[in-house]
């Protein structure tokens, strides 16, 4: 990994691979950026713990009405932490800011990860778009309710995706700044709930009910699941900070391993704090009747209006930190891509001073605007009316992006398998490729049941064209990709055979120069 002051130099052709190589800093990403606590806060906020309490677990106990919610992010916890293993001792390997289709390209071969690069950009554009839906609504929600202001939700939602994308082009400790401080405090107010909650149990008292095997039962478990999994989306984000790390060996892996496990332990602890305040008897028709404003009741009436009062403007800016963490990973896929010829040469150039993928950042700024702008020029609705911006924009996108996200990761798993297998270490790294064969085998049957139950996740009729289109954009994505691929292999087969190099490529061009420089 390079080191040292950026370089004023200018980048000249290799006319043999036809990827720009850079005789200075600005085609790798600044190292020493970021240590285990800077890694693990940009990793955590991508998950935005408060919007998954506040939204995501009152709906998945109203819609599919299962009780064993907390058991179920147990579940997966275990299966991720699976995932991990063999996907952390990858990353001690390949020290890419396009992590999962670095690796699949390392596994699987090139034109492979071509289709994960396309799909990754993808679906971690959707995941972020989707969250400026949810977002302009409470905005809009908060200003009519404390400031009796009525603004149209798309408004904040733009001022956002402004002020997102002018953060993306600073220093990326910076932004780990930002991050943690809005992330913390988020966490220690829905710690805070959890303790009144238990403090205060409904009529069933501190019931473990809600942990019982006998609660997953029904036709609803593989939905749930889909609903669930969306909650851990970012803790895998942790690869593409590798080269912005001093020793990504290490700290990749260990922040992977803690983001998990603090997600698994956190959520479901969260999740069982509803069904302690409630009562798991109550819990379902509790949430069918609040919806989203479960949590909101929940703390009124324990901790007082001013405590809920703090609790919705966090809520907000937890998804402000939700975008910002997932803007930083879009713009290096975007490096990543542009630095291999998978994307035009200037996205894989970091920007001045803050060594950001400044064009990357640009993009994805612009795309955001874009989208939001059409969603609103869409939306027909009052002020307030959460359809065009709750039930089709972040509904919409999230889902395809998490559906993207579950893909990505069962690929990387057999990518994993096809690696070790072909360095010849599959003896030394068993237990890791049987690890990675089991999070595969359970990655594809969560992927199966989101695509199948695609209306109930979207709230679609089940005649919805949207059934099929909204999915098909993500194989859209990977049938472009893998022309993409296909098509650089027969016309440019250096190029090809860098996909998924990264930074190793930047030195084999420094070598080539040094070598050619002293003949």
């Amino acid at each position: 990994m390079t080191t040292g002051s950026s370089s004023t130099s200018r980048p000249t052709a290799d006319s043999s691979s036809g990827i720009s190589t850079f005789k200075g800093q600005d085609r790798a990403l600044r190292a020493d950026r970021l240590g285990t606590g800077g890694l693990l806060l940009s990793v955590l906020a991508a998950t935005a713990p408060l919007m998954v309490i506040a939204g995501v677990m009152p709906t998945t106990f109203a819609v599919m009405g299962i009780v064993g919610q907390p058991l179920l992010f147990v579940i997966l916890g275990v299966v991720l932490v699976l995932f991990s293993v063999g996907y952390a001792e990858m990353s001690r390997h390949v020290h890419n800011a396009g992590a999962f289709y670095a690796y699949i390209s390392r596994g699987l071969g090139g034109t492979t990860g071509a289709g994960a690069a396309l799909l990754a950009l993808v679906a971690y554009s959707a995941l972020q778009i989707g969250i400026y839906g949810i977002f302009g609504f409470e905005v809009s929600g908060l200003f009519a309710t404390y400031l009796d202001t009525e603004i149209a939700w798309w408004i904040p939602a733009l001022l956002a995706a402004l002020a997102v994308g002018a953060l993306g082009w600073l220093k990326i400790d910076v932004n780990a700044k930002v991050l943690g401080v809005l992330l913390v405090v988020e966490v220690v107010l829905v710690v805070i709930f959890d303790i009144a909650a238990v403090a205060d149990p409904a009529k069933e008292g501190l019931s473990l009910h809600a942990f019982n095997p006998d609660t997953l039962t029904g036709a609803g478990v593989g939905t749930a699941l889909c609903f669930c999994i969306a909650a851990f989306t970012g803790f895998e984000q942790a690869p593409v900070y590798a080269e912005e790390t001093s020793r990504p060996h290490v700290l990749v892996p260990r922040v992977m391993f803690l983001a998990v496990s603090f997600v698994a332990v956190f959520f479901a602890i969260s999740s069982w704090a509803f069904t302690v305040a409630t009562g798991p008897s109550a819990i379902i028709g509790t949430a069918q009747k609040e919806s989203a404003g479960l949590l909101f009741s929940l703390t009124e009436s324990r901790l007082g209006g001013t405590f809920t009062d703090v609790l919705h403007v966090l809520f907000v800016t937890g998804m402000f930190a939700a975008l910002l963490s997932f803007h930083n990973v879009v713009a290096r896929y975007a490096f990543a891509m542009g630095r291999e010829g998978l994307l035009p040469a200037a996205f894989g150039r970091t920007t001045g001073a803050s060594g950001a993928p400044g064009t990357g950042s640009l993009l994805q700024t612009v795309v955001s605007v874009v989208v939001v702008g059409a969603f609103a020029v869409a939306d027909d609705g009052p002020v307030g009316d959460p359809t065009t911006p709750v039930l089709k924009l972040f509904t919409w996108l999230g889902n395809i992006g998490a559906l993207g996200v579950i893909l990505l990761m069962a690929t990387a798993s057999l990518s994993v398998i096809v690696f070790f297998v072909r360095r010849g270490a599959a003896g030394s790294q068993a237990w890791r490729l049987v690890t990675s064969a089991l999070a595969g085998i359970a990655l594809l049957v969560i992927a199966f049941y989101t695509i199948k139950d695609f209306d109930v996740l979207v709230g679609t009729g089940p005649d919805s064209s949207l059934n099929w289109v909204l999915p098909g954009i993500i194989g859209a994505a990977v049938v472009l990709g893998l022309v993409q691929g296909l098509v650089l292999k027969a016309r440019n087969p250096e190029a090809h055979a860098r996909i998924g190099l990264g930074n190793e490529a930047f030195q084999l061009d420094k070598a080539a120069e040094s070598a050619e420089s002293a003949s």
